[in-house]
């Protein structure tokens, strides 16, 4: 049995409050601005600490290097904590990157969004007869940004390899033109990016009947 119960942010007893650095009374964490600066101005914060952040080593690697470059590299250049991979590796992966779609409603609204979904059957379940549609991948486009992608899920079959490989996409701009444009490897999991062309405005049906 594992009991996942997150980590405790440890900054009331470092002495913090002696120079005024504010934190969360409730947990513990420290709110920053986009550049990981606190209140007080030569104070920085970096890592799980920080509030509403991620909790994810590379990201605190990430947002280190990006910090020290800007404080002592002559660098502008900030962590995005966005469009940052991540995968639960439960039996079944679930692998994402940029906004949840509810998220992406409240930065963008709904008007101006386009999601795109299907269920999905691996190749490797086809021969023991796994249950088809269990599978799921989601992206959701920014109508106002040239269908940008801004967010992607996938659930299924190596999920993090697969989300770790769009992630430099995303990174790059991607958009809807650009996925259906791109000749998909048949028959991957990843394919499905590439193939589909079903909204969830329009309520059509998405269960597969193939892999």
């Amino acid at each position: 049995v594992l009991i996942a119960i997150g980590r405790d942010a440890c900054t009331r007893n470092i002495g913090l409050q002696t120079i005024g650095v504010k934190i969360n009374e409730k947990n513990g964490k420290v709110p920053v601005n986009d550049e990981e600066q606190t209140n007080v101005p030569y104070v920085y914060a970096i890592g799980d600490i920080l509030e509403g952040k991620l909790e994810l080593t590379p990201v605190a690697i990430q947002a280190g290097r990006l910090l020290a470059q800007r404080l002592y590299g002559g660098s502008s250049k900030k962590c995005d904590y966005i469009n940052v991979p991540t995968t639960v590796f439960t039996p079944l992966e679930y692998g994402c990157c940029g906004y949840p779609e509810e998220k992406a409603i409240d930065q963008y609204g709904e008007q101006n969004l386009e999601v795109y979904h299907t269920l999905f059957w691996p190749l490797e379940w086809t021969v023991p007869g796994r249950d088809n549609n269990t599978c799921y991948a989601k992206i959701i486009c920014n109508k106002q940004d040239n269908n940008r992608v801004i967010g992607l899920h996938i659930l299924g079959p190596n999920a993090g390899e697969v989300t770790q490989g769009f992630a430099a996409a995303i990174k790059c701009g991607l958009t809807k033109e650009l996925l259906d444009e791109t000749i998909g490897i048949h028959p991957t999991c990843a394919e499905v990016f590439t193939t589909m062309n079903i909204t969830k405005s329009s309520g059509q049906d998405i269960t597969q009947k193939g892999c």
